[in-house]
């Protein structure tokens, strides 16, 4: 009887509890089905620029529904320095040699395979094998090369979310946020002392799991550390501030945590872990409003393609507009609590 008294008492706290009810049900429905439309997407097409080869050549590539390209060789290259091409195929006389963006596995494969194919069914006899260059990153790029400059976005954003989002609501639910409301400061200086205080935790994390991975791990690197650095700052600002809006509609640790499937789980579908080309362009659009979209994206054109400042300079204008943006609806936040 005294056990069946705890189970009624536990059914009547969650029934009263809607919210944790919805998420055990709405949530998973809701990252299957994103798996499904991230997962479920068309093969992918590489795109392909051909200088000076052969007509029937040409015609076996498109047989194998590659994009094609005629352009000359230095448009070519350009095409390829901006990411808008996967390989360019030139000619000399007797052999073909493919250069290959290099940046995306996925889509080194693809030409590979295609290219491969087209010779098998043009070729009456065996030819030379291409020869294969690399604009960015090199044959041995693997996944975890590929993937690892997301997944130190992504670690630096999660951890950073959770740690000063259950932090921040602590500091509320012990009363400490109540009495420091009380006194003359300003919502705005309230929000900055937290996150200036937080942040710098979130520098010497951001540099541990930056330095861990590239010279502990040998995660490929060609770019400058201190880029990588200011990337991973700007994710763990942007988190921070976000993991302490999101707090303020919180009760307790739990409540926190519920968070997660709907705003991290997410991000990581549209942040560059899997290839976005193949998605919709409806759903590519989702990615848009997510930070760890564009840090994952700088990440990239810094460790996998050595570019510099001004490459990337648009993300990281964007990384600190979602920064400023938390932080302004975080003092708004603070009048669910007192009006000053």
């Amino acid at each position: 009887m005294r056990t069946a008294a705890i189970i009624k008492r536990i059914l009547r706290q969650l029934r009263r509890d809607k919210r944790s009810l919805a998420l055990m049900i709405v949530a998973p429905l809701f990252i299957l089905t994103l798996m499904r439309l991230v997962l479920d997407g068309d093969s992918y097409v590489p795109e392909i620029a051909v200088v000076d080869l052969p007509s029937p050549m040409v015609d076996a590539l498109e047989e194998q529904e590659a994009e094609v390209h005629h352009m000359s060789e230095q448009e070519a290259h350009e095409e390829l320095r901006n990411e808008e091409l996967d390989a360019m195929i030139t000619w000399d006389g007797s052999k073909s040699e493919v250069l290959l963006e290099g940046s995306d596995p996925t889509a080194n494969g693809a030409v590979q395979q295609v290219l491969q194919q087209a010779m098998k069914e043009k070729t009456a006899q065996p030819a030379p094998e291409p020869e294969l260059k690399f604009l960015h990153g090199s044959e041995e790029l693997n996944l975890f090369d590929n993937t690892g400059p997301v997944l130190i976005g992504f670690f630096v954003f999660f951890f950073v979310f959770i740690v000063g989002g259950i932090s921040f609501l602590r500091e509320r639910t012990q009363g400490t946020l109540e009495r420091l409301l009380s006194t003359p400061l300003k919502r705005w200086e309230i929000v900055l002392g937290y996150l200036g205080g937080f942040g710098f935790f979130t520098i010497i994390q951001s540099i541990i799991i930056a330095a861990f991975s590239i010279y502990v791990l040998n995660m490929y690197m060609s770019g400058a550390f201190w880029h990588v650095m200011l990337i991973t700052f700007l994710l763990a600002v942007a988190a921070l501030s976000l993991g302490t809006l999101l707090s303020a509609y919180a009760n307790n640790e739990f409540q926190m945590m519920q968070f997660i499937p709907l705003v991290i789980v997410p991000q990581v579908f549209f942040s560059g872990i899997f290839n976005l080309e193949t998605m919709e362009p409806w759903l590519r659009a989702i990615g848009k409003v997510m930070p760890l979209t564009y840090g994952g994206e700088a990440l990239r054109d810094i460790m996998i393609r050595g570019k510099g400042f001004a490459v990337f300079s648009d993300e990281v204008y964007i990384l600190i507009a979602f920064s400023i943006l938390f932080i302004a609806l975080n003092i708004l936040a603070l009048k669910r609590h007192r009006t000053l």
